[in-house]
Parts: structure tokens; C-alpha cells; sequence
């Protein structure tokens, strides 16, 4: 039997498998995801009285009953605020017209439609609403169907509304919060029993993996979803507060709105905003109430989106502002509006998994807010793509917390030790490679804050303390020049020398004299080169004392210093804290590395 040499990718199959199963038995998971968020929400509550020696059914049933009470009443106090509405909004009109006919051009046909419009609306409202004044005929004159005597309207034959729709029609909403109801009960009664399953059908042997991601999923959540109902509920206040003050009518109404609908992300500002306004445009004659009102909105906005939550929430979600859009989007789509709620708590599920499961791992990548390049590969990769201004950017970003030596350490010479792997598999050009050491020079002499003077200045005797000498080539040259710059920041006398052949370098350092060398070498190319001007260094000047620094080795460092064949005193060194160690040691110096590499 022939088999196909290219078989479809199975994890797109089993992606296409999972986003039709939810959108196909949505009727089922949108309860199920609602409920287990309620339950999250009330697990803390229902876990306290249970310490407090109340049975857990008995826990349970307060718990629910307090929240059903709660929303029946918040229901009724808000029906007859809308019942309130409903009856003044035919008084707004005369104060509408008049300002729609004051705006430049008002007197086009276009406004004057909208007015109509209104003017229709406000009888209709009227006719509907107990107690209208209204005549039956005077209605049935007004009627925008335009049915008179003389012109009777023509009937059609509609066949009629099946009642079972209707009743669906009623009874949905009910029907779904029960459901949701019962699974929050039952979830909660058998929280324990339900994470054993999860872990048993989940976990794959990985029992430590899923615990901690678990922990860390039902932690992020709860603080998300409890510092968000505080956010919400203050911001609802205070909107209800500014709108009263302002004099827009039915103020807690539209506070209320407003704390309801910020647990939409991106809409639900928009949306609890928008008929406050339009009120304020309706009620007040003139434009003050209407900019004072979009005033209150776009302040708490800005106020709350910018500063209050991210100081509130920080690393507790977890998720990137581009990937918590995209998941609003996602969650809408499938799910409708129930998706938009549950969008976020949903995502951050998803991540926590992606962070604790390898085959998951991209959706930590996607969706997470971690970096997910260190610094030294991004000022690396900026480097490969010639753009020196965010090279500098990410060395300054790196220095607004660090010291100028974890910079050279942790970013700077892990970043030239990629560029020489690179140049090792050859695939790094030769005008790459002058382009990122030149750039490189230049950014290290622009983000010291203080010039580093002639070394030989700072002694009467002028001789040369530390001599730092490349082994091979310019990367060489450049961490050398690192180096000298932190020691003559300690207080020594430090030079690094250029490249050139072993010849020109021996003849330097008999010419210098120093009081040490230390040879500068990055793997893989000057491993060999570091070998052999040691061996020469050791033979001309036999008392001088020398490191080799060997930046960033990954390999066995006794089995190098015995292949090397270091003299007695001499050291084989692997980072930049190593060596700066060594030579304040040697050259005895008392003063704290750390705090001179600050200062």
C-alpha cells in the first residue's frame, strides 16, 4: 500500500478539531466556562465558612443564595430606573430639536429627518406608556404606517408564530442562568474530585508540571478577577457620583452600567459612555453638561487603563495587550458575547499551560507578556539587522537597572560570542562583522557616562598595570577594551592593545612592560591563537604574570588550563567577574568591585 510522503501536520488537524467542537457545543461549554469562573470567584468565600465549621452543602447554599439575592435586587433596582427612563424621554425632545436646528446647516434636509425621526419616536414611546394622553385616533393619526379611512392599509396573511419559539424565545436566558447555577453548585461541592480528574486526563505522568500550572492558573485568575470587580466596582461609583454632580438623570443607572460593561475589554468603555452623553446632549440646552460628561469618562478612562490597572494587576495576567485584543476577538467569534467576557480569563489559562507543557509552549510565546529573546540575543539580532539605534536602546534599557559591568558581562560579550559562532558556521559576512564590532565601540564610549581618561595620567611612574591583549581578531580586541575600561574604573592603569600578528603584540608587551597581561579570547576561533601566544609570552617574558580569559567557555575548564599548560601562578579564567576578581586581588586592592564599577 502506497503511503503519502507528506502527511497533513497534525497539530493544525487537532487545532481545526478543537475550535469546531467549540463553537459546534457552545450551548454546552458557554455554561461550563461561566461556571467554573463562578466558582473560582466563590471558591475563597465557600472555603472560609467551611473553616468556620459549617458543612460544605450548607456553605454552598449561602453562598449562592446571598449572590441570587444580589442580582434579583440589583435586577429590580434597575428595571425601574429603566421604567424611569422610559417616561421622561418624551419631555427630552423639545431640548433635541431645538439644538439639532442650532448647528450650522441644521436647516438641510438631512437634520431635519432626524428630527422627524425623533418627533415619531417620542409618540410611539407615548403611546405605549400607561396613562398616555394620547387619543386612540389621535395615535392612529400619527401612526407612521400611514393607515387612514381614505387610504386603508393592505392586509397580508402571515402564517402564525410557532409558541414553542416564543417560549424559547422567553425562557432561554432563564434556562441558561439555572444551568449555570447548578453546574457553579456541583463544581463547587466536588472542586477536589474535579482538579484530580483534570490532572489524571491531562497531566501524562508530568503530576509536578500540572500541579504547579494549575496552582498558577487558579492564582492568576482569582487575583485577575478580584482586582478587576474592585476596579469595576469603584469605577462604577465614582461614574454614578460624577453623573449625579453633573445633573444627568438616572445616575446609578448608568454607574452601574459602567462597572457591568468594563469587564468587556475594549467595547465596554465605549459602549457605557454612549448614552450618558447622548442624554446630556438631550436634557441641557446648551454644550456644557455634554463636555463635562465626556470629560468624566475619557479622565477615569485614561486614568484607570494607563496607571491604576497596570500598577494593580502587573505579571498577575500575564498577557500582551496585542494578544488579549486578539483573544477578545477570538472568544467573540466563537462564542459570542458570552466569548468577550470570558476572553481574558480564558487566554490566561491557556498560557499558564503553555509555560508548564512543552508541546503547548507557543502559546506562551504568542499570546505571553514575558520577553521571549534575552537581551544579548536581541542586541545581537539588531546588530545582524544593521539598526544601531535599538541596538543602543536595548544596552540602555539593560543600564537603567544594571551595572555597567553586568552589561559587559550579561549582554555585551555573550552577544560577540554569538557573532563568532556565527562567523564559525560561516554565515556571517565580513562587512557584518566590522559593522557590529565598530558599532559596538561606539555605543560602549556613548553609554559611559564618564570618559575614561589616559590610564598613565593617574600614576606619577606611568607604568602600565594590566595590558589586555587580543588573542586572534577584533571580537578579541573589543572585549580586551571592556575590560581595561572597568579596571581603569577601579583605579589601575589599564590598556588594551589592537589586533595584529603574535610578532607586533610580543613587541608591545616587552615595549609596555605591564605589571600583568591578560589575553583576550572568545571561542571558537582564538582558542588555539590564545594557546600559542601564551606559550611565546611565557618563553620571552618568563616572571610576567598572565591570565587567559577565555569569555563565555562552556567546556571543561580543568581539562583546558591542563591542555594550555599554565605556569604556577598563572590563571584560566571564563568571566568578566572572574578576572576583574583576580587582578583587584592581585594587584591588592581593597576596594569593593561592585561599588567601583558603579561609581
Amino acid at each position: 500500500m502506497a503511503t503519502s510522503k507528506n502527511p497533513p501536520p497534525s497539530g493544525l488537524f487537532v487545532a481545526v478539531v478543537v475550535i469546531a467542537a467549540l463553537y459546534l457545543a457552545r450551548v454546552v461549554f458557554i455554561p461550563l466556562a461561566l461556571a467554573l469562573l463562578f466558582s473560582l470567584l466563590l471558591t475563597p468565600l465557600v472555603s472560609f465558612l467551611e473553616r468556620i465549621m459549617l458543612p460544605r452543602i450548607l456553605a454552598i447554599c449561602f453562598v449562592v443564595v446571598i449572590l441570587l439575592g444580589l442580582v434579583g435586587l440589583v435586577g429590580r433596582e434597575t428595571s425601574q430606573q429603566v421604567i424611569d427612563l422610559t417616561q421622561q424621554v418624551p419631555s427630552y425632545q423639545k431640548t433635541l430639536e431645538d439644538k439639532i436646528h442650532s448647528l450650522p446647516g441644521a436647516s438641510n434636509q438631512s437634520l431635519n429627518k432626524v428630527s422627524d425621526t425623533f418627533h415619531e419616536l417620542a409618540k410611539e414611546v407615548a403611546a405605549v406608556t400607561p396613562g398616555s394622553s394620547l387619543a386612540p385616533d389621535t395615535k392612529r393619526a400619527n401612526s407612521p404606517l400611514g393607515s387612514s379611512p381614505s387610504k386603508p392599509l393592505a392586509v397580508e396573511l402571515v402564517p402564525a408564530a410557532n409558541p414553542f419559539e416564543s417560549v424559547q424565545n422567553l425562557l432561554g436566558p432563564l434556562v441558561t442562568a439555572g444551568v449555570i447555577a447548578v453546574f457553579t453548585i456541583f463544581i463547587l461541592m466536588g472542586r477536589e474530585d474535579l482538579r484530580n480528574r483534570f490532572i489524571r486526563l491531562a497531566g501524562g505522568g508530568r503530576l509536578s508540571a500540572m500541579t504547579q500550572a494549575l496552582d498558577d492558573a487558579t492564582h492568576r485568575i482569582n487575583r485577575y478577577l478580584l482586582l478587576q470587580l474592585s476596579v469595576n466596582v469603584t469605577y462604577g461609583v465614582i461614574v454614578g457620583a460624577g453623573l449625579h454632580f453633573i445633573g444627568i438623570p438616572n445616575a446609578p443607572l448608568w454607574g452601574l452600567a459602567a462597572a457591568i460593561l468594563r469587564f468587556l475589554p475594549y467595547v465596554g468603555p465605549p459602549m457605557a459612555a454612549l448614552m450618558p452623553i447622548l442624554l446630556s446632549l438631550a436634557v441641557f440646552s446648551g454644550w456644557t453638561h455634554a463636555l463635562m460628561t465626556m470629560g468624566l469618562f475619557f479622565t477615569l478612562e485614561v486614568l484607570v487603563s494607563n496607571i491604576i490597572e497596570p500598577l494593580l494587576y502587573g505579571s498577575h495576567v500575564g498577557l500582551s495587550p496585542l494578544a488579549i485584543l486578539v483573544s477578545a476577538i477570538f472568544w467573540t467569534l466563537i462564542w459570542g458575547f458570552p466569548g468577550l467576557v470570558l476572553s481574558t480569563p480564558l487566554t490566561v489559562c491557556l498560557v499558564v499551560m503553555g509555560r508548564y507543557i512543552p508541546s503547548l509552549n507557543f502559546l506562551s510565546i504568542l499570546l505571553g507578556d514575558e520577553p521571549v529573546l534575552s537581551p544579548h540575543i536581541q542586541y545581537y539580532q539588531r546588530l545582524l539587522a544593521t539598526d544601531e539605534n535599538e541596538a543602543r536602546r536595548v544596552l540602555e534599557q539593560y543600564l537603567k537597572d544594571k551595572s555597567v559591568e553586568d552589561l559587559y558581562s550579561s549582554v555585551v560579550i555573550p552577544a560577540l560570542s554569538l557573532a563568532e559562532q556565527d562567523r564559525h558556521r560561516n554565515t556571517l559576512d565580513e562587512g557584518a562583522q566590522k559593522f557590529i564590532y565598530q558599532t559596538t565601540r561606539e555605543i560602549i564610549e556613548e553609554l559611559e557616562d564618564n570618559p575614561v581618561s589616559d590610564p598613565t595620567d593617574q600614576h606619577s611612574n606611568g607604568r602600565v598595570e594590566v595590558l589586555c591583549v587580543p588573542a586572534r581578531d577584533d571580537a578579541d580586541e573589543v572585549v580586551g577594551m571592556l575590560l581595561s575600561r572597568l579596571l581603569i574604573r577601579q583605579g589601575h592603569t589599564a590598556v588594551s592593545t589592537p589586533t595584529g600578528p603574535i610578532s607586533e603584540v610580543l613587541a608591545q608587551v616587552s615595549k609596555t612592560n605591564p605589571g600583568m597581561v591578560c589575553i583576550s579570547a572568545l571561542p571558537p576561533f582564538a582558542l588555539n591563537h590564545a594557546g600559542t601566544l601564551y606559550a611565546k609570552l611565557r618563553t620571552q617574558m618568563p616572571d610576567l604574570h598572565i591570565l587567559i580569559c577565555l569569555w563565555h567557555f562552556e567546556g571543561d575548564v580543568p581539562a583546558m588550563a591542563i591542555r594550555l599548560k599554565l605556569a604556577k601562578g598563572h590563571e584560566f579564567l571564563t568571566t568578566l567577574p572572574q578576572a576583574l576578581q583576580h587582578i583587584a586581588s592581585r594587584l591588592g586592592s581593597g576596594a569593593v568591585i561592585e561599588e567601583a564599577v558603579k561609581s
